[in-house]
């Protein structure tokens, strides 16, 4: 729910207009609704994407593993979160001709701007994808605003799809935000030495496994006399950069850094 609650009206619309809300791509978009225009009630989460180099604002546990997916895939060139429905006559136009009332302020009586969860863009188009739980979709209201969706994106001729838990790999997702935690590492030219020859060693020792993630990071970090866990955030850069091929689907990669199989 709003941290306090406003009415939804022309003017407070046109605000979020003027604020650029809804508006540009890669790191200059701006989400329709932002983290910050919620109170704390659920799992709402801020996290920084490679492929836009933003912080992007998500709304549950569900639309965050979703994102983890969506980052990782070399098919992605942007995603653009909580992307709105900003063709207010299109929108009113879908709900009317299937005979579904419109969500409105309940004060003011304005159109709400609907949103879509995620504005994908990919070599073969955009696509729309709205994340809900499969246990919502039996709720009324649910289906009524997915249907008004629908037909917006099929009139504004972008492919949309609902996404549930069922299509939602968790372990990958998960082995993807263990990742995460190394995105501000980077290799420079004034890099010590000795870090670029541990991920040498490293990476040859990875791709020809006699021992466990942890195993090598131990050796290396032993080898080259580097602080506890110097080891994993290599190996974690490495992986980051796709220069060692894991199936994150298959595997666990717990706080210690073993790979186990599933």
């Amino acid at each position: 729910m709003p941290k306090h609650r406003r009415i939804w009206n022309q003017d407070t619309h046109n605000r979020y207009l003027r604020e650029g809300r809804g508006c540009g791509s890669g790191p200059g978009y701006i989400p329709w609704i932002r983290v910050q225009d919620f109170a704390s009630q659920g799992v709402v989460s801020r996290v920084k994407g490679r492929t836009t180099g933003r912080v992007h604002h998500l709304m549950s546990n569900n639309e965050l593993a979703y994102f983890y997916m969506l980052d990782w895939s070399e098919n992605v060139l942007d995603i653009r979160e909580q992307y709105p429905l900003l063709d207010l006559d299109c929108a009113l136009y879908a709900a009317a001709h299937a005979g579904i009332k419109y969500p409105t302020d309940r004060i003011s009586g304005y159109p709400y701007v609907l949103t879509c969860d995620f504005m994908v863009t990919t070599a073969s188009g955009l696509k729309a994808r709205t994340i809900k739980m499969s246990s919502e979709l039996n709720k009324s209201r649910v289906s009524e605003k997915l249907e008004i969706e629908r037909r917006y994106w099929l009139t504004h001729g972008v492919d949309w799809k609902l996404v549930t838990e069922n299509e939602i790999s968790y372990r990958k997702a998960k082995n993807i935000e263990w990742l995460y935690s190394a995105q501000d590492f980077i290799i420079t030219e004034d890099t010590p030495g000795e870090i670029k020859a541990a991920l040498e060693l490293l990476l040859r020792m990875v791709c020809c496994p006699e021992h466990s993630i942890i195993e090598v990071a131990q050796i290396v970090e032993d080898r080259y006399s580097l602080a506890k866990g110097v080891g994993l955030l290599l190996f974690k850069y490495l992986a980051l950069n796709k220069e060692i091929e894991l199936d994150l689907n298959s595997l666990n990669l717990n706080t210690k850094g073993a790979a186990v199989a599933a």
